[in-house]
């Protein structure tokens, strides 16, 4: 099939929720995708963040290569090896205890949620606006986007208080006896790539301990070595009771997971929570490698320092065009706030070679893999400054 025909067959079978752009891909290697009529662009977007390694990477497909030859999925019934191995790796590298895999970021905030509630008895979280958490009813709910939550207001869960972003006054008066955790993401992603102060997560951590209140850090987006550190909190120098994950700890394969300290983690019990899919070995063997990966080849260095390239560049472009009113984020996680609407950009680039996403109406979105070179960014960089 061609790509007209494989539109029109999407357009006659699919549920239609998603605005796509026009293209089929077909395949990619390093950051480099192919589109079916051979088109070559460079990934700017790696899938939303997932594809930390770009595409094809031959680490992450021998791993995969490996153990689809040995097991694909086995039930939470049994152990199996390489969800323990990743369990094992993982953990020392962070402040928490124990976790639990999950299939995709909405499962590991929904499974954050469920354990705070539990654990604590409480019934209020504090979230913030502009924060994105998920698509299910519950993380629909802790969601700071009243677009996506109007069709289903009679119907989702109550419990969740908002307030601003980096207004740490707004949390304090948020605040009841039936606060169970303030959740946060480090750096927001859908809400336009804004950060927050360091003095902001101070405060809040100050506010948990005197309270008593848990905090949950939605690392979905931000985590493995997106923000140039292998975790986003980790540049605020704050700590949590649990925190969430999943985008790029596949490097492609479906997967997330909550971590939570030893003493948050018993919250839970046999029953309380479940999955059939979660953990299993295929995309436990996928998640081994992309963090051997990052370590191995230093990719959190390269996304420190290509980024710190990468937003030198733009604000050399801020300096040329009155159009780009501010240029944040870190690492590779980088939004260009626009003073109009940045849709037409996507396509502008688009047809330049280049696959971006446009988030907040007004705010491009450049989430590269992380393996992206100074040189890759030069050429981005020209487009960008051709289609300004």
């Amino acid at each position: 099939m061609n790509t007209n025909e494989l539109i029109e067959a999407e357009d006659k079978y699919f549920i239609n929720t998603f605005a796509r752009q026009p293209i089929v891909l077909d395949h990619g290697k390093g950051v480099k995708v192919w589109d079916k009529d051979g088109n070559e662009y460079i990934d700017m977007f790696a899938g939303i963040a997932v594809n930390a390694l770009g595409h094809a990477h031959p680490k992450l497909v021998n791993a995969l290569q490996g153990q689809v030859e040995k097991l694909i999925h086995v039930s939470n019934i049994y152990y199996n090896e390489p969800a323990i191995e990743y369990a094992k790796k993982l953990l020392p590298l962070t402040e928490f205890d124990r976790l639990f895999y999950a299939n995709s970021g909405a499962e590991a905030n929904e499974g954050a949620i469920k354990l705070a509630l539990k654990y604590t008895g409480k019934s209020e979280i504090i979230t913030t606006k502009d924060s994105f958490h998920g698509r299910t009813l519950l993380t629909l709910a802790a969601t700071g986007h009243e677009e996506y939550r109007e069709p289903y207001l009679k119907n989702l869960p109550q419990g969740f208080i908002e307030v601003p972003y980096n207004d740490i006054e707004a949390i304090k008066e948020a605040i009841s006896d039936e606060t169970a955790a303030i959740m946060l993401e480090p750096i927001q992603g859908e809400g336009g790539v804004n950060v927050p102060s360091k003095k902001y997560f101070d405060e809040i951590a100050e506010i948990c301990a005197e309270k008593d209140i848990l905090l949950i850090l939605d690392e979905v987006q931000t985590g493995f070595g997106r923000c140039g550190t292998l975790f986003a909190h980790e540049l605020f120098d704050i700590k949590a009771d649990i925190m969430t994950i999943a985008k790029g700890v596949g490097g492609g394969v479906p997967m997330g997971a909550f971590l939570a300290t030893e003493k948050v983690a018993g919250g839970f019990a046999p029953g309380d929570h479940g999955t059939t899919f979660g953990g299993g070995p295929l995309v436990c063997a996928a998640a081994n490698a992309v963090l051997d990966t990052i370590l191995d080849e230093d990719l959190l260095e390269n996304s420190k320092k290509v980024g710190a390239y990468f937003k030198d560049k733009l604000n050399e472009l801020k300096e040329k065009h009155d159009k780009i009113v501010d240029v944040r984020g870190h690492g590779l996680m980088i939004g260009v706030e626009l003073s109009e609407s940045g849709a037409g950009y996507v396509d502008k680039l688009r047809e330049m070679g280049f696959l971006i996403n446009c988030t907040a109406g007004n705010v491009l979105r450049f989430v590269p893999p992380l393996i992206i070179t100074n040189e890759e960014i030069d050429k981005f960089v020209e487009a960008l400054d051709k289609a300004l």
